[in-house]
């Protein structure tokens, strides 16, 4: 997966969750089908996913492969109301916070919503104290691009 070979993780988290069950993987595969253009297929397994038992950072993942494949097939509203819907309000400043509001400021860029995105790349910030997202460096650019009226 971190190499960029997308069928070939795909089949090998597709064994591995056949011989131990675990439902670890079930975000990573889908963003596998999505890194090989079928985000219908990615869909479908988030749609399938058993939600409640998944951990609250695995489910944050979910979440962000869901509204990536809808991004991918030019669902926008539906990617923003997908991660709405989570928890980018939690108080935890665990990494999976930052990860679910770098993905809705990143959408909010996409969106044209240039305010409330620096907004949530500020709120990124703050719960980023290992700085595993660039949010620093996205909210000084679209600063600069709000300020220049851009």
């Amino acid at each position: 997966y971190a190499a960029g070979e997308y069928a070939e993780a795909l089949a090998e988290l597709r064994a591995a969750k056949r011989m131990n069950g675990a439902q670890d993987y079930v975000a990573i595969m889908a963003d596998c089908e999505r890194a090989l253009a079928r985000p219908d297929r990615a869909l479908t397994m988030v749609r399938n996913a058993p939600r409640e038992k998944l951990a609250p950072a695995l489910l944050a993942e979910l979440t962000i492969v869901e509204a990536g494949a809808r991004r991918d097939r030019g669902e926008l509203d539906a990617a923003l109301r997908t991660l709405e819907s989570s928890h980018l309000l939690s108080k935890s400043r665990e990494p999976w916070v930052a990860r679910l509001r770098y993905a809705y400021a990143d959408a909010l860029v996409e969106a044209g919503r240039g305010t409330d995105a620096l907004t949530w790349f500020h709120r990124t910030e703050a719960v980023d104290a290992d700085r595993n997202t660039d949010a620093v460096e996205r909210a000084a650019e679209l600063e600069k691009s709000l300020d220049a009226g851009e």
